[in-house]
């Protein structure tokens, strides 16, 4: 249950986490742009590494200064739980891009063929810190501190700017743009169902993992090198996703409003977790 403010609470509600928001932004971009200036100096480009050290200092100094140093993050638990809801959102994930491959076959021109191997570098260099740096900056500190006030509004929000964050990559297009604020109402329910992080970072991290590098796709515009499958795709680009990748297809927005059902039908009637969604 959320904690939902009585009327002359509102205002101090607010402040609970507003200032935190506003702190928690502003201390990552500062400290991305110190990390990056200085990872720099030192030949350092792995660009995704260093967003996610600028988010895990703004989270650490954000719990710090707001928290007294305790917040319950969303890693807590046994590591068999950790465990067992990581690799669920790994099979949920795979289970998704499948169907949306195959709603693209049905609908284009598709077929894939061997590559030449899975990219084991860029697995470290980015699709694992992406991962983990997107689920901490839009489903961490601040998404946590928000909901506790509202978490429609925090889901909006949030997703809004994981939306907002791709804006800038190759091929984007309104139907990407709208799969992407749907891909955040997701992960956002994915962290709802269990109020921890690893179901999230599993979907997001498998979800890359599978659409890029196994089937062949860009992923939200980049292109893996080496694939294990190669994707050869011919129809317009709202089926095919174009240059963004799948995230671009209709096919995707499809498989993703089925899993934000089944997400909510979980949250609704699941015996171990009913939780109701203001």
């Amino acid at each position: 249950m959320d904690e939902q403010p009585q009327p002359g609470e509102k205002a101090r509600a607010v402040d609970r986490w507003l200032a935190p928001f506003l702190v928690f932004g502003l201390i990552y971009i500062a400290a991305f742009v110190a990390i990056a200036g200085t990872a720099m100096r030192f030949g350092i480009t792995e660009s995704q590494w260093i967003a996610l050290s600028a988010v895990v200092v703004a989270t650490a100094l954000c719990i710090v200064i707001f928290d007294r140093g305790r917040w319950p993050l969303g890693f807590s638990g046994p590591p068999p739980a950790a465990i067992r809801e990581l690799l669920f959102g790994c099979l949920f994930a795979a289970m998704l891009i499948g169907f949306a491959d195959l709603l693209v076959a049905v609908m284009a021109n598709l077929r894939h063929t061997r590559g030449n191997g899975f990219p084991w570098t860029e697995l470290v260099a980015v699709y694992i810190p992406a991962a983990i740096h997107e689920e901490l900056l839009f489903r961490g500190y601040a998404y946590q501190k928000m909901r506790r006030w509202s978490r429609v509004t925090a889901i909006a929000v949030l997703s809004l700017l994981f939306a907002v964050a791709h804006m800038g990559n190759r091929g984007v297009t309104v139907i990407a743009f709208a799969n992407l604020i749907i891909a955040g109402v997701l992960l956002a329910l994915a962290y709802e169902l269990y109020t921890r992080l690893w179901f999230p970072i599993g979907l997001h991290l498998a979800w890359n993992l599978v659409s890029g590098p196994i089937i062949g796709y860009p992923v939200s515009g980049f292109v893996s090198n080496p694939t294990v499958l190669v994707t050869h795709v011919s129809g317009p680009p709202a089926i095919t996703g174009g240059a963004f990748g799948l995230e671009g297809s209709i096919a995707v927005t499809i498989a993703e409003l089925l899993a934000i059902g089944w997400l909510l039908y979980r949250m609704y009637h699941s015996p171990a977790k009913k939780q109701e969604i203001p």
